[in-house]
């Protein structure tokens, strides 16, 4: 198992007393799956994916990642992971507007010193897996939705990722465009072996897990 969730619980506090965002989620997640995560507005699914690797808090539980318990970890062990060995994927794309496609691809080389010519090498050759090779000197604006979303992609593939962390990444796109974005992450997780864990309110979207989660009101529902 890449991944293992014992037992998690997340509460919040409210002026109504404590809620449960996450409600003792028990869950194993193998190597080279493609995970989807849904349910409805407010069951948790958020809250479980980026609690998976420290940016949320869990209030009590443990979570494992190959073979070690990493909810104890310090912020900077859990950047460190995160560094490199996650990749994400955002609804917003989160492309910085005055960087070249390519130089968003890099970003996440720049942040582990990586020299600057392999910098350029790795993210072009990416950019060429997602269809992008025409566009390496493109600003984001001059690119359209679907392309904005195959160069988050690629940033989050440049540094070779065990897991990509999916939010919502078809939420922005039409019918069309998600199923090209959704082709490419089965692509990806099938020729790479790379672990997918997506989150989404897409029935369609879901049907591409082999492994499908479904909360409600913080807990696991059938």
């Amino acid at each position: 198992m890449i991944i293992q969730v014992k037992n998690l619980v997340k509460q919040y506090k409210h002026q109504d007393g404590l809620i449960n965002a996450l409600d003792d989620i028990s869950i194993e997640v193998k190597k080279g799956s493609f995970v989807t995560v849904t349910g409805p507005s407010g069951s948790g699914k958020s809250t479980l994916l980026l609690s998976l690797f420290g940016l949320i808090r869990p209030t009590s539980g443990t979570i494992s990642f190959n073979g070690r318990i990493i909810t104890g970890a310090t912020d900077l062990e859990l950047a460190n992971i995160r560094q490199e060995h996650v990749g994400f994927i955002l609804q917003n794309f989160a492309l910085i507007p005055y960087l070249t496609t390519v130089q968003n691809v890099m970003i996440p080389l720049a942040l582990k010193k990586v020299d600057g010519d392999e910098q350029l090498e790795r993210a072009t050759e990416v950019l060429k897996f997602v269809g992008l090779a025409n566009r390496i000197n493109h600003l984001p604006r001059e690119l359209s939705t679907g392309q904005q979303q195959r160069v988050a992609i690629a940033r989050a593939l440049v540094h070779n990722p065990s897991v990509i962390l999916a939010d919502e990444p078809t939420g922005n796109l039409d019918p069309a465009l998600s199923l090209e974005i959704l082709d490419f992450l089965s692509k990806i997780n099938q020729t790479k072996g790379i672990t997918v864990i997506l989150v989404t309110h897409s029935p369609v979207a879901a049907e591409y897990g082999n492994y499908k989660i479904h909360l409600r009101d913080g807990r696991l529902a059938g």
